[in-house]
């Protein structure tokens, strides 16, 4: 897990290092910012249309074969482009050909490299795990940025895109020598798995559902006495295996209510409530009158309070969508506070939780994400969460635009936060008045809570 990790902060920064300097580079080549809008779109696309098959590919390939040539693709792609850059050879159409190659790749590269630091540890360290990601996710990002400017007024932008290659280099060549503790589970499991999650009958119980989930932990816990050796892929067509997955992975994800409530609450989140290098920047420059210097401030606020957050989801052994709901609810009401704050100095100080409350949610959030199916369904139910993601991504930024347009930086802060807060709160609300209630027994006996019909999603 060390050299995992040690792997990760490393790619983190090269992707930082090119994502700094890439929109420049794209404003300088094509002298458009429509262009620009349109080459990032171009990459997120294959996301949003290809996530799911993606992630059918990743539960149905060698987990470490398949995030060792991803990242080795990515690196040749960086790589590439470092050349072009360099020699002044890159154009608009290569330029848009690169950033679609790319968003392919991340299709697959993204679920299985997500998936398989989750395989390095045992099932119960697995939220510590996706904390450590986090966390090293934000250093690198920070380190990442601050080393672009290095290396761009030291030998220009061809070097972040060389740097980035490189990092891929490294994560690919590390990845044969981790040893895995899971293995996916077997193809009759995994079927079952695709099953509607059906409601439990009236005189069934809530813990009938939870003695299933726990017979396939067990089956998975047993593989990990196995010899550490990639289960082999089934005889069945490449594409046909994918193509039938990805079906499944589908149905699988509509059929899961706290997937479906996990995939409401981040998503409305996303499109209201975290599109601060916006807000924020309208905000400060502004109502507030401070200049691009004091958003940096921000900024800085708002990464120590990401890291600060992953560390604390760290200590969360048992994430669960009512504390994303919980998190979520409260980080809205901060932008509310935000929205209303009369000083550049408070809005710094109110940063801090901002980001603490969205890296907890965050962190929580792809726990449940990555914990909650069965292994051999997640790597489909992470590229169903792929294309959802990026769906809202790409509606985020405009609508956030939309509403400081029409209302204002700091009207725009607290309608999302409302809206957020209201919908959190109410969820919470219905969740809370779905629990059994006591009922009462006879005299001398203790009284009996009536199991629920159907489990909340939580």
């Amino acid at each position: 897990m060390r050299w995992w990790s040690v792997a990760n902060l490393v790619s983190n920064a090269g992707t930082w290092m090119q994502l700094t300097v890439q929109n420049l580079l794209v404003l300088q080549v094509t002298g458009s910012a429509a262009m620009t809008g349109l080459s990032l779109a171009v990459q997120a696309g294959p996301g949003l249309l290809l996530g799911l098959l993606g992630g059918a590919a990743v539960d149905a390939w060698p987990r470490k074969l398949t995030a060792a040539l991803s990242q080795a693709a990515l690196g040749l792609v960086a790589l590439t482009t470092a050349v072009l850059v360099a020699f002044g050879l890159l154009n608009v159409p290569v330029l848009l050909v690169l950033a679609a190659v790319t968003g392919v790749i991340a299709t697959v590269d993204a679920p299985a490299c997500a998936l398989l630091g989750n395989d390095l540890v045992p099932e119960e360290d697995v939220p510590s795990a996706i904390a450590l990601g986090s966390t090293v996710h934000s250093v690198g990002r920070l380190a990442g940025t601050a080393l672009a400017g290095v290396a761009v007024t030291l030998w220009g932008p061809a070097a972040a895109f060389a740097a980035n290659g490189l990092s891929f280099a490294f994560v690919a060549t590390v990845i044969p020598f981790l040893r895995l503790m899971h293995r996916p589970e077997p193809a009759a499991a995994t079927e079952a798995a695709a099953a509607p999650e059906a409601p439990a009958a009236p005189g069934q119980s809530e813990p009938a559902e939870h003695a299933r989930a726990q017979d396939a932990r067990a089956q998975d816990a047993s593989a990990e006495d196995a010899p550490t050796r990639e289960a082999p892929v089934q005889d069945a067509p490449a594409a046909e295996a994918v193509g039938g997955g990805a079906r499944e992975g589908l149905r699988f994800f509509l059929h899961r209510p706290r997937l479906l409530a996990l995939a409401a609450i981040t998503g409305l989140s996303s499109m209201l409530g975290r599109n601060y290098t916006l807000t924020l920047a309208v905000l400060v420059t502004g109502p507030l009158a401070a200049g691009a210097g004091a958003f940096g401030a921000v900024s800085t606020a708002l990464a120590v309070g990401g890291i600060a957050g992953a560390v604390l989801a760290g200590l969360l052994r048992r994430p669960s969508v009512r504390l994303v709901s919980a998190m979520a609810g409260a980080g809205a009401v901060l932008q509310i506070a935000a929205g209303l704050t009369p000083t550049l100095a408070l809005l710094i100080l109110l940063a801090v939780p901002m980001a603490l409350v969205e890296s907890v949610s965050d962190t929580a959030g792809t726990t449940v994400l990555q914990t909650d199916p069965p292994p051999g369904m997640r790597g489909r139910v992470l590229g169903v969460w792929r294309s959802l993601s990026t769906g809202w991504n790409l509606v985020g930024p405009p609508l956030a635009g939309l509403l400081i347009e029409l209302a204002g930086a700091r009207l725009a802060l607290v309608i999302g936060g409302l809206v957020i807060a209201t919908a959190c709160g109410g969820g919470l609300l219905l969740h809370r008045r779905a629990l059994p209630t006591p009922v009462p027994s006879r005299l001398g006996e203790p009284a009996k809570t009536p199991l629920p019909a159907l489990s909340p999603a939580a």
